[in-house]
């Protein structure tokens, strides 16, 4: 085996024989560099001990804290001809201002007297609605007063009936009394044949008696007449009380047919009123759409159509207008990974571009040109750049943000969590370990006072 350690200090003792080691050795910059060396190394490790405040940057842009003072296009609610503008690119609009009037394409709507003439068919329409509501109030009371009429009829025709009974019950009467007649007739004839037979009455009494019997034998024949006509006539009244029903209650079936005949051409006349109003409010409402307007005020940021007479159809952009008044906020966009981290309320340095700004991320007292914010909303649904959008307002409790922002202006953002030593963060992001989460201050003192 050989022996490296004795070849080795052969070699170094051969070196020392030379001049020019020996005056190398012998040079103070060995000395000096060592020295340095030693003193860098000694205040990297120090510098792990450093305290570093661990943050969750973003990148975004400057926007509206409310959707309705973002930058709006408007667009045209019905087809039309472009015939005049009002406004130029850069002019601030009032709300109902006019930006565009144009005119009409569609045929169904060239009549210069459509809204009059749909006014007169509105018009004759509801007189004659009312001329069916007045031939259902015709109706109503001659089905009144056919139903008054058939009960006095009836009325009248249920006395008749107590007025036959009556008669039958007399008639009835006055033929058992001339029954109780023929029977002393009857008798009295056959006394007076036997007294004849016995010479005690004379011919002539019999004869008497005998036409006394046929006079009451034919009052019994007329009797009966009497009481069969009175009991025909009974018949026929109750006969006319249903007569009287059913020819009553055939004219009311009729007349309530046409009511309701009537009734039915009311309510159809009613939906034409209602469909002809209809269309009227809407011809009125579209005359009102060929001037689009400014829906609040706002500059002019640039007409997305040129041109007098050229065609647009409905729901085409006109013009995009920039809301004059607005409050502004931060869209920031930061990773999924850090998204746990951030909660409504949480305090985030702002910084925008084109303002002069010294950043430390790590040391944010140190840092310079950067304006305070809170965070008001944060997406729960990831965008389609792979990050979660977070939306950030001022703080009301340090410096405003500069007037002179513009919307759409880039930012970036800073949220500060928990301080740690820069060796623990080395070592965290060479691991890709999340940051420490924390508690805010102002969110524990909150909860406290609650």
């Amino acid at each position: 085996m050989l022996n490296l350690s004795e070849n080795y200090n052969r070699k170094l003792e051969s070196l020392q024989t030379y001049q020019t080691v020996k005056g190398l050795s012998n040079r103070p910059h060995y000395k000096t560099l060592n020295k340095v060396i030693v003193g860098s190394c000694i205040f990297a490790v120090l510098i792990l001990f450093v305290p570093w405040t661990q943050n969750i940057s973003g990148t975004g842009a400057v926007t509206t804290l409310k959707p309705n003072q973002r930058p709006q296009t408007i667009h045209t609610s019905i087809a039309g001809k472009m015939e005049k503008w009002y406004i130029q690119e850069g002019d601030f609009v009032k709300k109902g201002d006019t930006i565009l009037f144009i005119s009409e394409v569609k045929e169904d709507y060239f009549d210069p007297n459509l809204m009059g003439n749909t006014q007169d068919q509105v018009d004759a329409k509801k007189s004659s609605l009312k001329s069916y509501g007045g031939k259902v109030g015709a109706l109503e009371m001659q089905m009144e007063q056919l139903s008054r009429e058939r009960n006095l009829k009836l009325q009248q025709a249920r006395n008749k009936i107590k007025q036959g009974i009556l008669k039958i019950q007399s008639d009835s009467i006055d033929l058992e009394a001339v029954k109780t007649q023929l029977k002393i007739s009857l008798t009295q004839f056959n006394r007076s044949t036997i007294l004849n037979k016995e010479g005690l009455k004379p011919m002539t009494d019999v004869e008497e008696k005998r036409l006394k019997l046929q006079e009451v034998q034919a009052k019994i024949i007329t009797q009966e007449n009497k009481l069969l006509t009175a009991q025909n006539e009974l018949l026929n009244t109750q006969m006319e009380i249903n007569r009287l029903n059913a020819e009553y209650s055939e004219k009311i079936s009729k007349a309530d047919s046409d009511k309701f005949t009537a009734l039915s051409n009311q309510y159809d006349t009613q939906a034409q009123v209602n469909k002809l109003e209809n269309q009227y409010v809407n011809y009125s409402i579209r005359n009102g759409m060929y001037y689009i307007t400014a829906p609040q005020d706002g500059y002019v940021n640039r007409a997305l159509q040129s041109g007098i007479g050229e065609v647009i159809k409905e729901g085409t952009p006109v013009v995009s207008i920039m809301p004059a008044n607005y409050d502004i906020a931060v869209e920031s966009y930061v990773n999924p990974i850090d998204l746990p981290l951030l909660k409504k309320g949480e305090r985030v340095r702002v910084w925008f571009d084109g303002w002069p700004t010294i950043v430390f991320s790590g040391w944010p007292d140190m840092s310079y040109g950067t304006f305070g914010g809170r965070v008001v909303a944060i997406e729960n649904f990831i965008s389609p750049n792979g990050k979660y959008r977070i939306l950030i307002a001022p703080d009301s409790e340090e410096a405003k943000w500069p007037k002179q922002l513009s919307i759409g202006a880039g930012a970036q953002t800073l949220a500060l969590l928990e301080t740690v030593p820069i060796g623990f963060e080395i070592w965290r992001v060479l691991n890709g370990f999340p940051p420490n989460y924390y508690e805010s201050k102002t969110r524990t003192d909150v909860t406290t006072k609650k």
